[in-house]
């Protein structure tokens, strides 16, 4: 948390959700703030853009192994699999408390001017973005834990899979599912939404938050195959956990390995 990253984040994070909260009626043609609901449905693509990138980096900074310090680490009667553990849960910790104190600084400033309109779909976000952040720090610690001065490369690759993921991915589904018959388009936009984290994050929030208004075709596709909401939210909470476990445990697998 003394980390010059953490603390611009949390305020990148409140300047912006201020900026969200204020501008939705401007750009609407009213004046005032959105209530929580609304503004919580606008922060998404936010969280979604900002949420994986400072994980990923701040991840691989934090968990990339170091000349001296992974050797005398590894030393101790304590197993590599536990060290990584503390370290990750070290490090939601943190980047949960930045994300507290830039939603809540904003999550204040909408209550004094709209109430408690809609805090539900507020504290849906926040919770979605919790464990946003836990599936993309698994992904940064297995990206880094290849063993030591990889640090350049890991955060190099990090990067690389963080555009692959929030701007490429869905681009590519969409084109490859307008070249196919309707239902072969529809199988590739489901398989879109369940094998990305992001696309994860999106249509769970937005289901929980706005139900099925804010949907686009791929969350639609979703719907219909799942017969639901109800089966959507399954599916969503199927592939979350499993994003949530295996980048860890491979990691951990990965660092147990590592010539350190």
């Amino acid at each position: 948390m003394r980390s010059r990253w953490t603390q611009i984040f949390a305020a990148v994070f409140a300047a912006l959700s201020l900026a969200v909260a204020g501008s939705g009626y401007v750009l609407s043609g009213g004046a005032g703030m959105q209530d929580f609901a609304r503004t919580a449905a606008s922060l998404v693509q936010l969280v979604l853009l900002l949420t994986p990138l400072t994980s990923r980096v701040i991840g691989v900074l934090a968990l990339a192994p170091e000349l001296g310090n992974a050797a005398l680490l590894s030393s101790q009667p304590v197993s590599r699999r536990t060290i990584l553990l503390g370290r990750l849960l070290g490090l939601v910790a943190a980047l949960a408390a930045a994300q507290a104190l830039g939603l809540g600084a904003a999550g204040l400033v909408v209550f004094s001017r709209s109430g408690g309109s809609g805090l539900w779909g507020y504290g849906i976000l926040f919770f979605g973005a919790l464990l946003l952040t836990a599936i993309f720090l698994g992904i940064a610690a297995l990206l880094s834990a290849g063993g030591v001065g990889r640090r350049a490369r890991s955060l190099a690759v990090a990067l690389i899979v963080w555009f692959a993921a929030v701007v490429l991915f869905d681009v590519a589904a969409l084109g490859v599912a307008s070249l196919l018959g309707s239902k072969a388009a529809s199988r590739v936009l489901i398989g879109a939404v369940l094998v990305n984290p992001v696309g994860v994050f999106r249509t769970g929030a937005l289901l929980a938050i706005q139900g099925t208004t804010a949907f686009g075709p791929a969350s639609l596709a979703l719907l219909r195959f799942t017969r639901g909401p109800l089966g959507a939210a399954l599916w969503l909470g199927l592939s979350g956990a499993l994003w949530l476990i295996v980048p860890a445990a491979l990691a951990a697998r990965r660092l147990e390995r590592a010539d350190l």
